[in-house]
């Protein structure tokens, strides 16, 4: 018994490690009457904000570039598309090399 929790608390530990392909970022977002999240604007850590221009896309899906998965938000920020993930454990990120 110590073991297998022993073994689930590593693997939690595990997947809290910082992932260098991984940008964890805050996110605002709205929720609707019906239930539906949106994100509306994003931020780095070092507190730059940028707002979602549209959202072309959102479903549940895998980050090739990264790992995990989650629900996935492609995103136009600036003319730029984004794919921002929404992880099980309720972090937000975007994959390394958007800024």
């Amino acid at each position: 018994m110590v073991y297998s929790e022993t073994v689930t608390r590593q693997r939690e530990d595990a997947s809290l490690e910082e992932n260098p392909l991984k940008a964890y970022v805050t996110v605002y977002a709205r929720f609707t009457p019906e239930g539906d999240m949106e994100p509306l604007c994003l931020e780095w850590e070092d507190g730059r904000r940028f707002s979602i221009d549209r959202i072309t896309d959102r479903r549940r899906a895998a980050s090739r570039k990264a790992g995990g998965c989650g629900i996935r938000y492609v995103c136009m920020i600036k003319n730029k598309r984004v794919e921002l993930f929404y992880e099980e454990n309720y972090r937000w990120f975007v994959t390394a090399g958007t800024s």
